[in-house]
């Protein structure tokens, strides 16, 4: 075993193309140089096909929660009502965000494993008419649950209010058209679908969102969003970039161009089902129903053997690493990311070191089984080609 070979099977940090690790290793250059600064605005640029949009987007240092502050800290004031849509560990977040600032927080709430509907989203706007703010989350990774983004939206958009989407686990790996399914603000984060580091956040805004953030008073500082706006127009960032994140980041984005994101969308769908064929071959629980089903992670439980030991015995055995459960549902349940930088082969090598490690930890099952399920499903769908 090489001790240097770590497979990551986790919903974030993800692998890293060894073209964007070669590009981030190129010297270092001045943040406020004629150099880094046409790079920067044309990075910036192309952004716009990843969030499908005609909206600037922005590039900060910082984490994917980073860009959830971000959104909260612009358009939300002491005292405003807003209503958050939770159903799982990044919702919470997104609540004690905006609880932090003062904020009047009503909860959209689905038990953790289901999707948010609609329709509850509507009923609290209708009973909370003066709601400024909607958050929702795309993909909810502690459960591997992917919301219908595109329903809430269309129940926001009946109202003055503006939604705010946390897309941090699924933005780059599942349907996610900013303009065309009117979202008002997109986040997410530089090591999930967009195969780099921890280190950068990105965000868009739309005119509707822009309105609120003028008129709101709240202080900020290193999270004002309308000096971002400021120093874009300039091709350069009001405080110092990630700059070797940078540029990884636009090798990344000629991968993805290359691609083009259908190919990248079918390529996330066709891994999420061979996963899910797998774990039901094997008898195993899926903590997910199939219509409410992540493209980029599956949470998997148990039925008598320890998820934990079986983690052990991966990490321990093949270096590979697959993510626990969060909050009560540790020890629970064990989650496989499949995003990014990761194709229809990788996910028969987790697989098939899978069903060793449950053997290895009790479970009973027939080794081949899982794996021959995957393969069918891969046959099946044959024509899609993982050219990311």
């Amino acid at each position: 075993m090489f001790k240097e070979q770590t497979i990551l099977r986790i919903p974030g940090p993800t692998p890293v193309p060894p073209q964007v690790e070669r590009a981030m290793a190129r010297p270092m250059v001045g943040h406020r140089s004629g150099e880094f600064s046409a790079l920067f605005a044309k990075t910036a640029e192309r952004l716009k096909y990843v969030f499908q949009t005609e909206q600037d987007v922005f590039i900060l240092a910082g984490s994917g929660t980073a860009g959830l502050e971000l959104a909260v800290a612009n358009t939300v004031q002491q005292g405003d009502k807003v209503i958050v849509c939770t159903a799982g560990n990044f919702g919470d977040r997104f609540t004690k965000i905006c609880k932090s600032y003062g904020a009047n927080v009503v909860e959209v709430t689905a038990p953790w494993g289901e999707g948010i509907d609609p329709l509850q989203v509507a009923v609290a706007l209708a009973e909370n008419p003066d709601a400024k703010v909607v958050f929702a989350t795309h993909c909810e990774t502690s459960t591997g649950v992917l919301h219908d983004i595109q329903g809430i939206a269309e129940q926001v958009g009946k109202t003055d209010a503006i939604l705010v989407v946390d897309a941090v686990s699924s933005l780059g790996a599942a349907e996610l058209p900013m303009d065309a399914w009117g979202l008002d603000i997109v986040v997410t984060g530089s090591q999930k679908a967009l195969m780099l580091p921890p280190g950068l956040c990105f965000l868009a805004a739309s005119p509707k969102a822009w309105n609120l953030i003028e008129k709101n008073e709240a202080p900020r500082f290193y999270f004002d969003l309308r000096a971002y706006r400021k120093q874009l127009a300039a091709n350069t960032t009001p405080y110092t970039p990630s700059v070797s994140l940078i540029y990884g980041l636009a090798e990344v984005l000629s991968l993805i161009e290359e691609a083009g994101l259908p190919s990248i969308f079918a390529r996330h769908k066709q891994m999420q089902e061979m996963t899910r064929a797998a774990i039901k071959a094997l008898g195993l629980p899926l903590f997910t129903s199939d219509d409410v089903a992540s493209p980029t992670v599956t949470s998997i439980g148990s039925n008598g053997y320890d998820v934990e030991v079986v983690r052990k015995h991966l990490k321990n055995d093949f270096n590979i690493i697959v993510a626990g459960g969060q909050a009560h549902l540790k020890g629970q349940i064990f989650r496989i990311g499949h995003m990014g930088y990761a194709t229809p082969v990788d996910m028969l090598q987790v697989l098939s070191a899978l069903e060793i490690a449950l053997v290895k930890a009790g479970a009973n099952i027939e080794l081949g089984r899982g794996v021959r399920a995957a393969q069918e499903v891969y046959l099946q769908k044959q024509e899609v080609t993982a050219h990311v």
